[in-house]
């Protein structure tokens, strides 16, 4: 079993700035994939970033540029960086866990989300 929490969520001005946590415990291996996905009342769960086995990234297009993930595998932690946050970033954000080095949308768990809102 895995658990993941995460932290950090809260209520910034546009332009600013919040570092996400996800702290992982539980049967974690490095080399499996982690990623952020976030979610709007109503709408589909989209992705944000994915960090594969080897630290290979990629991003929404959406968040380009101005978001990085980053993990520590010695702490069993995934971080998201959002900078020049936007209004239109206010969501629900869900850390994820795969059992695998890669995962495409079926993730294996997922943690109960942490609200990003931006004030414009």
């Amino acid at each position: 079993q895995v658990q993941l929490v995460e932290s950090g969520g809260g209520l910034v001005q546009a332009g600013g700035s919040l570092r996400l946590s996800c702290a992982a415990s539980g049967r974690i291996f490095s080399g499996n994939a982690m990623a952020w996905y976030r979610q709007a009342p109503g709408k589909q769960r989209d992705l944000v970033a994915r960090m594969t086995s080897g630290g290979t990234t990629n991003y929404a297009d959406s968040v380009k540029g101005r978001f990085t993930i980053s993990r520590d595998n010695a702490k069993n932690t995934l971080y998201l960086q959002m900078n020049s946050l936007k209004p239109e970033d206010t969501d629900l954000y869900y850390c994820a866990y795969c059992r695998n080095p890669w995962c495409a949308n079926s993730w294996h768990y997922w943690g109960q989300g942490t609200q990003v809102t931006v004030s414009a």
